[in-house]
């Protein structure tokens, strides 16, 4: 057995796309509209890795016409990646609007919340940075 893809729902492909693709740096591998379901899927994946060597996917999918509300359902858990740089990666977030819920205080895990309201747990790469400010002083908000 080997894990596959996690699927979230998002109402807003271009937003969902801005900050899975252009701000977490996630790349789209593939994706599949079917109109009979009236609905897409688009797979993403880690940069720079090659698309058939079966590594786990997120996968997006997007109800077509729905203004459905997907709630905050917390039971969900979160998301979490793996990042080079927590500081340039949350600074990146934050330059785009992104609000940083647990700010990487300790240098090495931050939360973000995606446009559809998915935590996304940031992980410093390899060894903990060293606490630098904003991020130091800077206040949780919200929840994650």
């Amino acid at each position: 057995m080997r894990f596959l893809h996690t699927m979230v729902r998002v109402q807003d492909i271009d937003a969902s796309l801005k900050f899975y693709c252009d701000l977490l740096g996630l790349e789209e591998r593939r994706r599949k509209d079917v109109p009979a379901g009236k609905f897409t899927l688009i797979f993403l994946g880690t940069p720079g890795l090659d698309p058939n060597d079966n590594s786990p996917e997120l996968e997006l999918t997007h109800n077509w016409d729905s203004d459905e509300d997907y709630g905050n359902a917390r039971n969900f858990g979160h998301l979490a990646y793996e990042v080079d740089d927590i500081y340039a990666t949350c600074q990146k977030m934050l330059d785009n609007g992104v609000v940083i819920n647990r700010p990487p205080r300790d240098g090495h895990m931050a939360f973000v919340i995606s446009p559809d309201g998915i935590s996304i747990e940031l992980l410093q790469k390899g060894k903990t940075l060293a606490p630098q400010e904003p991020w130091a002083s800077m206040e949780s908000s919200g929840s994650w």
